[in-house]
């Protein structure tokens, strides 16, 4: 069960969440038809995001399904989903079968049965691993090939039926006809059916987070914390299709949120980083995909699915820091392509190190247990791939910069870098890190480049051995084109006439000048109304408050000018603060700590303490009010200073009469009417104010 860090577990089950053995991916998407007719589908659409206007929700949602490569690829994850659901059912009731069943003869074909349901379960659970490693659908599509990221498919859930459920809370516990609330009921509904489909841009993310934002009301409104509606939030796990299935809010929050981290990073996926503008918003998508799994894994516990569990989460947000700042390098390189000194060189060499140490410590973290026996094969071999590359890069940087210019021309401080950046382990390494003249610089930058084209073939080795990667085609000529201009640089270098040719260069130290912080979820950007507001204020109009019916009671001074007997504090909604014993409001039945629901026909639940004061005073002698008597007042004590003295508080002149001292019946219409003047009355003042004199900086009704 999924609960808030700072508060107390939320009540609720893990009704469903069984569990399928997480095997490696590595089968075709489809065994007969292949990747051909995917891809000749996705030549039809240039842009991955496009979507058919008229399939656009009023939410802000779409219909990418039928419209984008991504859309088609997330409706195979999704029927693949149900798949899954389906043949883990059937295993279930198979293997209760085997476990009930003495005949042998029937266990013999339960046990063949189950070995079929388990075959066909793993061919689903390689498809969807392989759908999972589609990465090229997300990546921006140039003409030049640039390095692919890694994003996330969304998670896909079912279709919740609210309304019945609602109608019949709302009726029983808020005591309002639940016909009035259809609207509201409907709007949340396509809401979350539009968060489904969620547009890949900040249309899409701002679609989620106010529904996020929906759910605070929601939890609030209509689920107890004692008991349950009947409502279960059903979500696929996002790589293994596995159900989940809980009863609290707090599931589907953090589904929600995972969402919106796994479109953050397809947004990263898809910018065009071959301009600095592209890179900017990659960098970015990147950060906010993080700090939204950091968000996940710091409020959210005891995940029901592998996703939202926190070993991933911590993997994930690993990777999106690792991801955001490959795009900062790649930056770096963009904007130094001009006038590329020495110096700058070192910088990127740093740099580049400094990704490949991140993605070294990706790798360890994504190939621990649980998760590496979780996430699709080829996000391991990228990883590894990304950080054998840029190691390369940073070699082939410094060889860059050593080879740049004259010994001679050599500032002091470029010497002190070129002692900093490098390391020497003293075994096989040449060594010098600085050179003492051009022909140990020009050795010591032969000895880089070498090592560079060394890293350039481990990377595309590790590309052709992995499965997947192997067709990547745009991650190879990525790697074949960062190798040919490596060995083009090494042929131009000159050739090889020193036995310390066979020395390796030192390591390069990781280091950057730049430090990336994570974006948390601005949820504040993305304000919502409470659907369900003619409820009352949430604060006290909640589903953990219980209070009475509504009773109508009706108060009739008579022709001598004597007080209702009542007071009033507070705001939205406002409070009977006292009854005057044996007072007009006491003999209707009014209750000290009673909310004031209605006037008349008007509804004050959400009015101030002023305005609920100008509508008694509207009402003359005769005064309808409709009231609940909350049956938890333990968050409903009276202030500390008199009530005389409340600010705002109201009084007028009271009348005493005879109470029986019960309440009246929840839901029943009490009258108080007095047609002769009370003889004596000690709660009586002066009457040389007017009885009826209403202020607002003073106690009235009384």
């Amino acid at each position: 069960m999924l609960k808030w860090v700072h508060h107390s577990p939320l009540s609720g089950d893990n009704v469903t969440s069984p569990e399928v053995q997480s095997d490696k991916c590595s089968v075709r998407v489809e065994e007969n038809s292949g990747k051909n007719s995917e891809d000749s589908e996705c030549k039809e659409f240039k842009e991955a995001d496009i979507t058919l206007e008229s399939s656009r929700r009023r939410f802000g949602g779409s219909d990418p399904r039928v419209a984008t490569c991504r859309g088609k690829l997330q409706n195979k994850r999704s029927k693949l989903n149900q798949e899954i659901n389906k043949e883990l059912r059937l295993r279930a009731g198979a293997e209760n079968l085997f476990k009930a069943t003495t005949n042998r003869k029937l266990k013999e074909t339960v046990a063949l049965e189950l070995s079929f349901v388990n075959s066909n379960l793993q061919l689903l659970k390689e498809q969807l691993a392989e759908l999972n490693s589609s990465v090229e659908l997300y990546q921006n599509d140039g003409t030049e090939p640039i390095m692919p990221m890694i994003p996330l498919g969304l998670k896909e859930t079912k279709d919740i039926d609210f309304r019945d459920p609602f109608k019949d809370f709302i009726l029983e516990h808020y005591s309002e006809d639940g016909e009035h609330y259809e609207e509201a009921i409907a709007e949340l509904m396509e809401t979350r059916q539009a968060t489904r489909t969620p547009t890949r841009d900040a249309a899409g993310i701002a679609l989620l987070l106010r529904y996020y934002n929906q759910l605070y009301f929601i939890e609030r409104r209509f689920f107890p914390p004692d008991r349950s509606l009947g409502i279960y939030f059903e979500w696929f796990d996002s790589l293994t299709g596995v159900p989940s299935c809980q009863r609290t809010v707090a599931f589907e929050k953090a589904s929600i949120l995972f969402n919106a981290g796994a479109l953050y990073t397809q947004l990263g996926a898809r910018q065009d980083r071959r301009s600095a503008k592209g890179l900017d918003q990659a960098v970015d998508a990147f950060l906010r995909a993080a700090g939204t799994f950091r968000y996940i894994h710091e409020n959210f516990t005891n995940a029901p699915s592998m996703d939202l569990g926190p070993d991933m989460l911590d993997m994930l947000v690993q990777l999106m820091l690792a991801q955001a700042r490959e795009c900062l390098f790649e930056k770096l390189e963009l904007q130094s392509r001009e006038g590329r000194n020495v110096d700058v060189s070192l910088d990127l060499a740093q740099e580049a190190a400094q990704v490949a140490a991140v993605y070294n410590d990706v790798h360890g973290v994504i190939s621990r247990e649980p998760v590496r026996d979780y996430v699709p094969e080829s996000w391991i071999s990228l990883v590894l791939v990304k950080r054998e590359h840029h190691l390369a890069l940073s070699h082939k940087h410094c060889a860059a910069g050593l080879l740049d210019r004259p010994i001679a021309e050599f500032r002091t401080e470029t010497k002190l870098t070129l002692e900093h950046i490098q390391e020497n382990d003293g075994k096989t390494q040449i060594d010098y890190n600085v050179p003492k003249d051009d022909k140990e610089r020009n050795l010591l930058g032969r000895a880089h480049l070498r090592e560079a084209l060394v890293l350039h073939e481990e990377s595309q080795r590790l590309q052709r051995m992995c499965r997947e990667l192997k067709g990547k085609q745009a991650l190879a000529k990525v790697l074949k084109r960062a190798h040919d201009m490596t060995l083009k640089d090494y042929s131009e270098a000159g050739d090889e006439d020193d036995f310390r040719e066979l020395l390796d260069p030192p390591h390069i130290i990781a280091s950057t000048k730049f430090q990336l912080n994570i974006t948390h979820p601005d949820f504040s950007q993305h304000g919502v109304d409470d659907l369900f507001r003619s409820l009352g204020p949430v604060a006290i109009f909640s589903a953990k408050r219980h209070w009475t019916a509504p009773r109508l009671i009706q108060l009739q001074r008579g022709p001598g000018g004597e007080g209702f007997g009542f007071s009033v504090r507070g705001d939205a909604p406002v409070i009977i603060a006292a009854v005057d014993h044996n007072s007009l409001a006491d003999l209707g039945g009014m209750k000290e700590g009673d909310f004031i629901v209605s006037i008349g026909d008007k509804d004050v639940k959400w009015a101030s303490h002023e305005q609920v004061v100008r509508l008694i005073k509207q009402c003359g002698d005769s005064i309808s009010l409709k009231l609940v008597t909350p049956m938890d007042r333990n968050y409903l004590k009276k202030p500390i200073k008199s009530c005389h003295h409340d600010r705002g508080s109201v009084s007028a002149s009271s009348s005493s009469g005879i109470s029986s001292g019960q309440p009246s019946p929840a839901g029943s219409v009490t009258t108080a009417h007095v047609a002769r003047k009370i003889p004596w009355n000690p709660f009586k003042k002066s009457t040389q104010r007017d009885s009826r004199d209403l202020t607002f900086d003073n106690v009235i009704l009384r």
